[in-house]
């Protein structure tokens, strides 16, 4: 399912190919989170408020990764950018009556993005900003022994920002390495037909390939 969302971003900038440099950039690395409070709206289980520390496992399938489309003109562009973020609450952390309680195919956001970079500006390497605003689309699982909720949602808006520096291998292909955060608000709904509410950030240090067209 979130191979097909980033298929499909890449479509979204499809009319794109064949204009001036268009390039697409495939990423991986270490992610990881912060705590960040949970509340939860149960008619079942009933209301509960708690907090969460978080880990990315990174290296974990499903791993971690990210897919970006970016049209460049001159030294500005933009595009779009799905990121395969993930969440797991770290041993102990849930509170009694949960089983599962976690993003992890995965806290994935979708984001249209711009850029600046200063091209050649330390010799071959060239450093760029950027950052964007989006939506989250999370894998849902949530067990809390009375419902079982695991499922593709869009659950609120969603923010990134990225810092980095690429260097070219040749005309077509180069590297990357940046540092990537992303900020998301999401609000889930569970199959008892309560709520989950969570609002995360995410840090990422990402190295990765591009090609240009």
């Amino acid at each position: 399912m979130s191979r097909a969302i980033a298929l499909s971003a890449l479509l979204l900038v499809a009319p794109a190919v064949g204009s001036a440099e268009v390039e697409l950039s495939f990423y991986g690395g270490v992610q990881s989170a912060p705590a960040s409070d949970v509340k939860v709206r149960d008619p079942e289980i009933g209301d509960d408020d708690f907090s969460i520390s978080w880990e990315g496992k990174s290296f974990s399938a499903p791993v971690y990764y990210g897919i970006r489309a970016t049209r460049w003109n001159d030294d500005f562009g933009y595009g779009l950018d799905f990121a395969h973020n993930k969440v797991y609450p770290k041993d102990g952390e849930l509170p009694a009556g949960y089983d599962v309680l976690e993003f992890t195919d995965g806290l994935n956001t979708l984001t249209v993005n711009a850029y600046r970079r200063w091209d050649h500006a330390f010799g071959d390497m060239t450093p760029y900003v950027g950052g964007g605003l989006g939506i989250a689309i999370p894998h849902v699982e949530v067990t809390n022994g009375t419902s079982e909720t695991a499922e593709y949602q869009v659950t609120g808006p969603a923010a990134t920002w990225v810092a980095g520096a690429t260097y070219p291998i040749n005309d077509r292909w180069a590297v990357f390495g940046e540092y990537k955060g992303t900020y998301s608000t999401n609000k889930a709904d569970l199959e008892s037909g309560g709520t989950v509410e969570t609002d995360v950030f995410t840090n990422a240090v990402n190295m990765g390939v591009s090609f240009n067209f």
